[in-house]
């Protein structure tokens, strides 16, 4: 019984001190907004997000979600990791989010413990 409360205790710790990204000069509230990069105002901070790509590593893909938003793409990659997609700007996907799209996205790629190991920029999909 004490093993288990022991490794109880643990796995409440390590989830409630996950790191949080210092978000100065970035305007969330407008990127949760552009959803799929389709009003334009996400283009606009592709900068910020290059220069500051090391910021995100390490966050959990819950607190990624929220700072973000939902994932304009989900997708699940071997050894169980999985990739956030996130598009940058407007594309054929505008219309339908299944169209194909080579518009420039910003991709995260979580371990399986659910922190962000990489942090890529891409046209289209990962």
């Amino acid at each position: 019984m004490r093993i288990l409360t022991a490794f109880a205790l643990l796995f409440l710790i390590s989830v409630s001190c996950t790191k949080q990204p210092d978000l100065t000069g970035f305007d969330v509230e407008s990127f949760k907004k552009d959803r799929g990069g389709c009003g334009g105002t996400r283009e606009k901070q592709i900068d910020w997000l290059k220069t500051h790509k090391m910021t995100w590593k390490g966050v959990s893909s819950n607190d990624l979600e929220d700072i973000l938003g939902k994932p304009d793409i989900q997708q699940l990659a071997d050894r169980n990791q999985e990739y956030y997609v996130y598009f940058l700007e407007k594309g054929p996907h505008c219309d339908k989010i299944t169209n194909p799209s080579q518009a420039r996205t910003m991709a995260f790629r979580f371990s399986a413990m659910g922190l962000t190991t990489e942090i890529t920029f891409q046209q289209g999909l990962p």
